[in-house]
This record gives structure tokens, sequence and C-alpha cells, in this order.
């Protein structure tokens, strides 16, 4: 849709950002030439609810999940992905207390015969 750095989706109001998700969700309807009743109806929901979602008013946070799961929009949800970070003491923690060099004791098979 359009190019918003974190600024400016951080000086929206709450109004704003619920608006612009609406005509997000709209675009894509259209887009897939559906109509309210069509995807309102695969989504469970009633067609006044997708309305209210495409004019920016308040819906639920799984009524919202339910129309991108239609829409096969779900890889908006990407951006919620939490990656553990290790810090970088943690990573020098593991190199030290990685393997250097092997034994050669320990691996062996019991069973050397079938060489």
């Amino acid at each position: 849709m359009t190019d918003i750095s974190y600024n400016e989706w951080n000086s929206m109001s709450d109004k704003k950002l619920a608006m612009h998700i609406g005509a997000f969700i709209k675009h894509h309807r259209m887009e897939q030439n559906k109509t309210q009743e069509v995807l309102a109806k695969a989504a469970g929901i009633s067609r006044s609810t997708l309305s209210l979602l495409e004019r920016g008013e308040t819906v639920t946070l799984a009524t919202l999940i339910q129309v991108l799961r239609v829409l096969d929009k779900l890889f908006v949800m990407d951006v919620f992905s939490v990656q553990k970070d290790i810090s970088p003491l943690m990573l020098a923690r593991m190199a030290k207390n990685k393997r250097k060099r092997a034994s050669g004791k320990g691996n062996v098979t019991k069973n050397q015969n079938d060489w």
C-alpha cells in the first residue's frame, strides 16, 4: 500500500491507525473481487462487522485475524515475531566452552571386527 516510516506510525492516532488497517482490508478484498457479504461469511462474521473494520471502527482482534486469514494475508503477523537475541557476553561464554580438539576416545564402536 504505502511506505510510512516508524515516526509517522508513532505520531498517528489510534483512530487513524485503525482506518489505515481498514483501508488495507478493503483494498485486498476488492483486489480479490470479493463482496463484503462473501468475505464476512467466509470469515464467520457479520457483514456489518466487516464494514466496521473497513471503516476503522472498533472490532476485536479475533475478527481482524479471521479476515486476514480469509484474505490470505496472515503474513502481516511476521512483524510480531520475537527473536531471542544472544548477548555478546553469553556468546563469549559459549565460545569458551566449545571444544577445541577431539580426544579420539569415547566414540569407538564396540564391535571393531566388523571392519
